[in-house]
This record gives C-alpha cells, sequence and structure tokens, in this order.
C-alpha cells in the first residue's frame, strides 16, 4: 500500500484603496480604518491600515511608520495561512510586495490574528516621496493563501509500467524550430518564417482556407502577410505549434501587454478562438486606469466580449477621482477620436450600473 499526502490551499485578493489619505492622519496612534471583509478558505479577513503607527503589546511602535495588518475576523478561529502586503503604483497599476509573512496560525481575538506580527511596513517619508502616492490616494494590495486540510490518498501497489508523458507538444515545437519537412514560408516585414501547411490549417480555419482552398496562396510557396510584425507572427506559429507563449525576455511591463493586444488582432483574423480567449484573460487581469480605455476600443473592433465586460465592470467601479484619470489618457483620448460610439457606450453603461 502507499499514502500520499499532498498539500490543499486556497489564495483570495483584495484591494483597499485609500481616498483622501491626507485627512486620515492625525487620527492617533493606534487608530486604524479596516477594508471592508473578504472571504478566503472559508473565513473572513479584512486589511487594517494605521496611518500613524500601531504599537504592539510590546509597545515597540514607532509613528515614523505606517502599520498595515492582514487580520482575521472569525471569532474563536484558529487558521493557518501567509500574506504578501503590497503597494500599487498610482501611475501604472503595478504593485509591488512590502511584506511577505511565511504560513503561520492566525488566531482571532489575539495579536496572533493580525500579520505581520510586526509595526514596522513603512516610512511615512518615504511613502510620501514614493510613487504609491499620489493624488492623496494610497493603494494597499494583499494575497492570502490559506492551508485547508492537506488532502491523504491510499492506493494499492500494483505491478505496472510508468507510461512516460505526452510529447507531442515538444515533438510539434521541435519541427517549427527545425523546419523539418516545411512546404511553405511566410514573408513578414523583410524576415521569412518556415511553417508546415498541415499544422497551420489543423490550427486555423483560415489558414486552411488560404493554404488549401483556391485563394493564391495555396499555390505559392511564399506567402507574404501584410499588416503584421514580425515578432508577432513568430509568437503566433509559436502558439500553434506548443498551444503556449514563447519566452518574452525582450519585452517588459507596458510592451508585454502590447504584444498580447497584437496577438488578439492575430487572433480574430486567422479565427483562433483559444488564443483569443487566453489574451483577452490576460488583458483583464493587467487592467488599470492607464490600459482601459485602449483595451476597451480593442475589446469593439475584434469582438472580445469578455474583455468588453470586464472594461465596462472596471469603469463600473471607479469613482469620479479615477474616471478623470482614465479620461487623462492617451488611450481615452484616441478612443474619443476613432470610436466615439464605443466611449458613449461605455459610459451610458457606467453609470445604468452605478444607479443600480
Amino acid at each position: 500500500m502507499v499514502s500520499m499526502c499532498t498539500p490543499v490551499t486556497e489564495e483570495g485578493r483584495h484591494v483597499f484603496e485609500i481616498v483622501g489619505y491626507s485627512k486620515h492622519r492625525g487620527m492617533g496612534h493606534d487608530a486604524f480604518i479596516r477594508s471592508g471583509t473578504f472571504s478566503v478558505g472559508g473565513h473572513e479577513w479584512a486589511i487594517r491600515f494605521h496611518p500613524d503607527g500601531y504599537s504592539s503589546s510590546s509597545g515597540n511602535g514607532d509613528i515614523d511608520f505606517i502599520s498595515v495588518y492582514l487580520e482575521l475576523l472569525d471569532k474563536d478561529a484558529k487558521v493557518r495561512a501567509s500574506c504578501d502586503l503590497s503597494l500599487v503604483v498610482q501611475n501604472t497599476g503595478l504593485s509591488t510586495s512590502v511584506h511577505k509573512t511565511g504560513p503561520r496560525i492566525f488566531h482571532q481575538g489575539q495579536n496572533s490574528g493580525f500579520a505581520p506580527q510586526t509595526n514596522v511596513f513603512m516610512k511615512r517619508n518615504e511613502l510620501k516621496a514614493s510613487g504609491y502616492l499620489q493624488n492623496d490616494r494610497l493603494t494597499i494590495e494583499c494575497v492570502v493563501t490559506v492551508m485547508m486540510k492537506p488532502q491523504v490518498a491510499t492506493t494499492k501497489f500494483l505491478n505496472k509500467i510508468d507510461l512516460p508523458p505526452s510529447n507531442i507538444i515538444e515533438n510539434l515545437g521541435s519541427l517549427l524550430e527545425t523546419e523539418e519537412g516545411a512546404d511553405v514560408r511566410f514573408s513578414v516585414r523583410g524576415e521569412t518564417f518556415a511553417a508546415h501547411r498541415l499544422v497551420l490549417a489543423m490550427r486555423s480555419p483560415v489558414f486552411k482556407a488560404e493554404l488549401y482552398g483556391t485563394m493564391m496562396e495555396g499555390r505559392s510557396q511564399l506567402v507574404t502577410i501584410q499588416d503584421m510584425q514580425p515578432a508577432v507572427f513568430r509568437a503566433l506559429l509559436h502558439f500553434i505549434y506548443t498551444d503556449s507563449f514563447p519566452d518574452m525576455v525582450d519585452h517588459e511591463g507596458d510592451a508585454i501587454i502590447e504584444m498580447i493586444r497584437h496577438l488578439i488582432v492575430a487572433a480574430d483574423r486567422y479565427a483562433m478562438d483559444g488564443l483569443k480567449l487566453i489574451c483577452q484573460s490576460i488583458l483583464c487581469e493587467k487592467l488599470n486606469v492607464m490600459t482601459v480605455a485602449t483595451t476597451l476600443a480593442l475589446a469593439y473592433q475584434h469582438n472580445c466580449d469578455m474583455l468588453k465586460d470586464a472594461c465596462h465592470e472596471f469603469l463600473t467601479a471607479s469613482n469620479s477621482n479615477v474616471l478623470d484619470i482614465v479620461i487623462a489618457t492617451p488611450g481615452y483620448k484616441n478612443l474619443k477620436t476613432t470610436c466615439p460610439s464605443v466611449l458613449a457606450d461605455a459610459f451610458e453603461k457606467a453609470m445604468k450600473r452605478r444607479k443600480t
């Protein structure tokens, strides 16, 4: 007999926006404001923010620091969990981890009901000089991981031969890399890519029509691709052969978002719905005040319903100050010029949802 114990975890994320930060100053040492409650692992949690610092039972508080905690709210509960407290850069929407707490026991009603176990989160003068505090707004992000009851499985020991995992994806990727047996080439802005007609036709109905139909491309050994960058076509081919994205070592931050936007256009062009959905999901996770307008225009232009809904939800959930920032972005100005009907529809839906 063989038994195996597997850890089981549940993760949740909560964002706490503090508007009018300066007006919360002067509440007094140990005074705090608390976020809305959120549930992770069947337990209720909240973020506590002490603008003027907090002194623990040991009395070692420091008023030159702000204090931020994850708090367990369930009475008499003992929960094993870890947390990662981050601050969000206002003009980019990107978060930076400030304090991580490894797995430990949270016990409501005691000091152990909080994490971290230090009241020193960030110096107040460092916060003031950082990009985290802008327009009198501070955004705290907390990721909670709750350790659930581990899963224990018992199985009979059987004489058997272990089979290796499928390597078809690896083989197809090698086929693309080595160009072995390639029977069609694509010219994209001066770069040439070799591929296999059958693989492309299997993955895209548009490629199938172009390469096996009556269109000119079906009879040509060299197909010219218009209106696409070589890096985007390379990533498209990589996904066709491996069902995954290539390592984007040359892309960071906004460059990755821009690449995903181009891939949505390519996925729509070649009717690759799976790739289109994956790209929508990535852009949903990257939504912030700087990207929402451009992303909304893209969603309308390429019939990305999931992405449209996410943009509308973002605008609806945003207060007037956030909307003012959105309106000031280049993406909004471009959307206003090129797609005024999209803009009107988006803000009309946002206002209707606010009223309900």
